[in-house]
């Protein structure tokens, strides 16, 4: 499970504000369908917002830490039924090293010619 500074914790709060929830979690629990929808969710937003739909506090408690714990990602706040979790996007190891290909520049804009 990743650990998180408390100011980095913070600005992670603050863009999960808006967020809306991308997985909702039924009163059965997790599964393989769940963890694995979980797990595209963090894969493609790094910050994502799951609802829980079961009653019980500490079996919510629970189930947050298992679920940061079987992703290996960061708990970021639980408020009521809502989790926010952070896990930070993987590097792409080809296209980061590729010595191929370049950046393209920008093209220039019919104002830079005028000057």
């Amino acid at each position: 499970m990743l650990t998180l500074t408390i100011a980095h914790q913070r600005e992670l709060k603050a863009r999960a504000h808006t967020l809306n929830p991308v997985v909702m979690i039924g009163k059965t629990g997790l599964s393989a369908s769940v963890i694995e929808e979980l797990n595209r969710g963090l894969l493609s937003h790094e910050l994502i917002k799951v609802k829980a739909q079961i009653d019980d506090r500490i079996a919510r408690n629970a189930l947050f830490e298992e679920i940061c714990q079987q992703l290996d990602a960061a708990p970021v706040q639980h408020i009521g039924k809502i989790f926010i979790i952070y896990r930070p996007k993987p590097e792409d190891k080809e296209s980061a090293h590729a010595p191929g290909k370049k950046k393209r520049e920008p093209s220039r804009t019919k104002r830079s010619f005028q000057n």
